[in-house]
């Protein structure tokens, strides 16, 4: 018991050294979205994540980007709860019938000028939901107009800024 005590008083580090390429890329990645927001935008990037019926995967991802690691928000980029305050929506999974209202609605209050970014195989398709009963038919571009499609199951972090980064930029 003795033993096992002083162990747990004094715990190792638990944390993982970066590596340093890994994070010198990830700096660019996020200098360089924040240098196209402020050039499109004038100011920061207000994103909203909608999901539509996903499996959770690409939802992991995308809540990645704010994790002490990646961090985005100390670059201008932030999650907004509301529609009506948002630039971007990031949808996330196939349609399902249940949610393509919702997903009208959302597009619908978000203010112009607007993007949809379409994240993960099953927006861009359905992917491994596609012959499901409970999915609309083609994906997200069914609903509402998509500007740009992210692929991947799911697709990395750094994947989806260089995808911001893509659809800024142009």
């Amino acid at each position: 018991m003795k033993s096992y005590f002083f162990k747990n008083i004094w715990p190792r580090m638990l944390t993982e050294k970066i590596e340093s390429e890994k994070e010198s890329e990830l700096i660019k990645l996020s200098e360089a979205l924040q240098g196209a927001c402020r050039k499109k935008l004038g100011r920061s990037l207000a994103i909203r994540e909608v999901d539509a019926g996903s499996c959770n995967g690409c939802e992991l991802e995308i809540h990645a980007l704010n994790n002490p690691f990646y961090d985005i928000e100390r670059f201008g980029i932030r999650f907004v709860a509301s529609p009506r305050h948002a630039d971007l929506l990031l949808v996330t999974g196939p349609v399902t019938k249940n949610m393509s209202e919702a997903l009208k609605r959302t597009y619908d209050c978000t203010p112009i000028p607007k993007w949809v970014v379409a994240v993960g195989d099953c927006a861009a398709g359905c992917g491994v939901f596609k012959q499901s009963y409970a999915v609309m038919s083609g994906g997200v571009s069914d609903i509402v107009p998509v500007d740009l499609w992210i692929y991947g199951c799911p697709p990395s972090p750094i994947d989806l800024l260089r995808g911001l980064i893509l659809l800024l930029e142009r």
